[in-house]
């Protein structure tokens, strides 16, 4: 029996201006509880790159596309109805894993989005965040709850935390109020994120020169202005449909002109000449700068 109108009109699933369509499945739906408040909730991908430009390889003597063929380098092409799963844990050496040893392991798939803990923003470091999503209600009956779990999440300037599991795997979820809804992010596990201090340890502690860092500041204040998501273009994309466009048209192709290399290799000079530069038109009216302290 189809389900009826009513459970996906408290949603819109129109996009934002200029941006992606919300799928028309949700990625898992269940009910996101808190304590004794729960409510039937949908996730739908928060973002899309169905729009990028992918590439086939072509044999150009037939211009057949090339398809991808397992093979043994000993026996040639094998099926891939054939094949096992091996984990390599020295060089050469695997650890065959069974589809029934998989399946063992697997966690079930819960319909249930538990609040576990609730942090503020800061207190996640920005390498965790990962994955946005959409977390919407599912049907009238469910807009009351989800409602108040947003409006006191918005009042009380929290994150909320808790577990899902998504295609047999658990997620960490970090639930925020956004608007007149819920963003969930996917946040990346501790052994994913590399440790900060190791990867900046051989940069030297030494201080820049103050001079150097005062114009670099005066440099900041020129080029500031207020966040706008119409930056947010990807040129090298639009090169590409650009480039695809001629090429479905027969049009020959141009390369584009490469930006003469700089020939400016003092560091004081290149920042004093950067200073000069007229603010772009296209951008913002910048803020007056600030007043600066008498030597």
């Amino acid at each position: 029996m189809a389900r009826k109108a009513a459970k996906s009109k408290p949603v819109a699933h129109r996009a934002a201006k200029g941006g992606a369509t919300l799928a028309n499945r949700p990625i898992w739906s269940g009910n996101l509880r808190l304590s004794l408040v729960s409510c039937p909730v949908a996730l739908f991908g928060a973002v899309s790159r169905r729009r990028d430009i992918a590439f086939h390889l072509i044999n150009p003597a037939t211009n057949n596309r090339i398809r991808m063929v397992p093979t043994d380098p000993d026996s040639g092409p094998v099926n891939r109805s054939d094949l096992v799963r091996g984990y390599e844990f020295e060089k050469d050496r695997y650890a065959i894993v069974t589809n029934d040893e998989l399946n063992a392991v697997k966690l079930d798939t819960t319909d249930n989005l538990d609040i576990e803990l609730f942090v503020q923003a800061a207190a996640i470091d920005r390498l965790f965040w990962n994955e946005p999503y959409y977390l919407l209600p599912e049907g009238d009956q469910a807009v009351e709850a989800y409602s108040v779990i947003r409006e006191a999440l918005a009042k009380t300037k929290r994150i909320a935390l808790g577990r899902v599991v998504m295609h047999t795997r658990e997620r960490l979820m970090a639930v925020e109020p956004s608007g007149k809804g819920l963003i969930a992010y996917t946040l990346r596990m501790r052994d994913e994120v590399m440790d900060a201090a190791t990867a900046f340890d051989r940069i030297p502690a030494e201080k820049p020169d103050a001079r150097m860092v005062d114009i670099a500041e005066r440099i900041i204040e020129q080029s500031e202005g207020p966040f706008d998501t119409a930056m947010f273009r990807d040129r090298y994309e639009e090169a590409l449909r650009d480039l695809v466009r001629r090429k479905e048209d027969g049009a020959a192709t141009v390369e584009a002109p490469r930006p003469e290399p700089s020939n400016v290799i003092d560091l004081m000079e290149a920042l004093r000449r950067s200073l000069k530069q007229p603010a772009s038109k296209s951008k913002p009216a910048k803020p007056a700068p600030r007043k600066r302290k008498k030597a």
